[in-house]
């Protein structure tokens, strides 16, 4: 079974492909930078539901990952 594309966007630097998944009701995202890379199960609940949750989320671990040495939000003066 060939897992086929349910979205395809971009967020920044970061490339978000979302494809059904082999498990019933759940989708694969995978995400990537050219430098980093996830992948991660959602609920097709989640996605539609929570998906800026997830965006968000996504584009703040890929900057992180590219910034290690980042302000976090306990950083405060």
């Amino acid at each position: 079974m060939t897992n086929s594309v349910i979205e395809q966007y971009k967020l920044g630097a970061v490339q978000v492909k979302v494809s059904a998944s082999e498990r019933p009701n759940k989708y694969t995202v995978h995400c990537s930078n050219g430098e980093f890379a996830s992948e991660f199960t959602v609920s097709e609940y989640e996605f539609k539901h929570y998906k800026r949750l997830m965006n968000q989320r996504i584009t703040e671990a890929f900057n992180q990952a590219n910034d290690p040495h980042s302000e976090s939000e306990s950083d405060h003066a």
